[in-house]
């Protein structure tokens, strides 16, 4: 028997607008009908690894998400940094994107 989706990636963000992690795995568990357990360490393992590959200047290119590139760089105080991303999504995602904002 299937398991029901708690919640749709629309409605995961907070009151906010804000997705934060739990809301991402929440939204990731609906869509694949995997188990939190299961999902879980995939999820902050692929976080991680942007992560490393953002801070080392590297672009991401990740469909539908899109091509992220690192634009600047500012040093924090205790070794945090501000870190300055281009998204540039696919032109589908941009349609679908305005569709569903239209709808809402």
């Amino acid at each position: 028997m299937a398991r029901q989706p708690k919640e749709t990636p629309e409605t995961a963000k907070t009151e906010d607008g804000t997705l934060k992690k739990p809301e991402l795995l929440d939204a990731v568990v609906a869509r694949t009908n995997l188990k939190k357990r299961d999902v879980k360490p995939a999820v902050e393992a692929a976080l991680a690894v942007l992560g490393e590959a953002l801070r080392e200047g590297a672009v991401v290119n990740l469909p539908p998400l899109g091509k992220l590139r690192v634009v600047k760089t500012k040093p924090l105080d205790g070794g945090a940094a501000v870190v300055t991303l281009k998204l540039r999504t696919p032109k589908d995602a941009t349609v679908a994107a305005e569709a569903a904002s239209d709808d809402a």
